[in-house]
């Protein structure tokens, strides 16, 4: 849950969620969440082709939909089921280059919509969330995870626009820390 938190937390999110891949089932299993709904979304099933976790897991390409009632790729059925329908999503495939591993979402952008560069946000933390399903490490830090995703989304410069420097990236990571409940050992 520590990822899904970070994730709700750095993109100023109401929630989030990362599905993992069974293959020989071919369905994708929420194993981590964050949110209003967060008890009712983990170990739900879904089939690995359903819905947009479905289509950025097929694909392998990261989405952000501002409206997900007016996106044929929505799957409302399964948002109903967890009691919580969300208005915006980015999803974001879990990969490396032994292929995809999951997809991680977040849902609905406090204050606006999501924007190119929490879409860049949210892939530097799937890559890093990827990076812990196929070591199965649960022990990673999520300050540390945090850290490498931001350092990733900063550049070799250290900066971006939006002054994304060392001292802002130990402000988020310390404020997201200070926000993630329960065990940090669950991804």
């Amino acid at each position: 849950a520590a990822v899904a938190q970070t994730a709700a937390t750095v993109l100023d999110a109401l929630a989030a969620s990362i599905a993992l891949h069974e293959p020989g089932l071919r369905q994708l299993v929420f194993r981590a969440a964050a949110g209003p709904s967060a008890g009712s979304v983990v170990g739900l099933r879904i089939d690995a082709a359903s819905g947009i976790a479905g289509y950025v897991f097929s694909t392998g390409q990261p989405i952000a939909v501002a409206n997900v009632g007016a996106d044929p790729r929505f799957d409302r059925t399964v948002a109903e089921a967890t009691g919580y329908v969300p208005v915006s999503i980015i999803a974001t495939p879990l990969f490396d280059d032994a292929g995809t591993v999951g997809v991680l979402e977040v849902l609905d952008r406090r204050g606006g919509s999501f924007t190119l560069r929490d879409l860049d946000v949210a892939a530097a933390l799937a890559r890093e969330a990827t990076v812990v399903v196929r070591s199965g490490r649960r022990d990673r830090d999520a300050g540390s995870l945090l850290r490498a995703a931001l350092e990733a989304v900063a550049g070799a410069d250290g900066a971006v626009a939006g002054g994304l420097d060392a001292a802002a990236i130990d402000e988020l990571v310390a404020a997201a820390a200070m926000a993630l409940p329960g065990d940090p050992d669950d991804p």
